[in-house]
């Protein structure tokens, strides 16, 4: 699975939300001015990548989401962690435990999750 542009996940964002959309639904849950066009040909290259799929009502289509959030999300997370954390889930929270992202007590509920998975 390729990784998304910034707009291409955007509108993924919108698509999970809504669990299936017409191209001006989308729209209205996208951050700024976006023409239609240029949203539809984003969905168009989506459906291609093989993110979304569409049920057609004549010309009209209504586009669903064929790729799970939670799916993406582990795909995505495992590919940044391989990539900048040298494959070290360890030195990823360690990161963002330097650069005050994550607080003790957040890290206490993490340990808690682990300990009664």
């Amino acid at each position: 699975m390729e990784r998304l542009t910034n707009k291409e996940e955007e509108i993924m964002q919108a698509l999970w939300q809504l669990e299936k959309a017409f191209v001006k639904e989308i729209i209205t849950l996208l951050p700024g001015k976006n023409h239609y066009n240029t949203v539809s040909t984003i969905v168009r290259n989506l459906e291609e990548k093989g993110f979304v799929s569409y049920t057609a009502y004549g010309k009209t289509h209504q586009y669903f989401p064929i790729i799970s959030k939670a799916e993406y999300t582990e795909r995505y997370m495992n590919l940044a962690t391989k990539k900048y954390f040298n494959n070290s889930y360890k030195s990823m929270v360690s990161f963002f435990a330097k650069e005050e992202k994550i607080s003790a007590t957040e890290l206490r509920e993490i340990l808690e999750l682990i300990e009664n998975k």
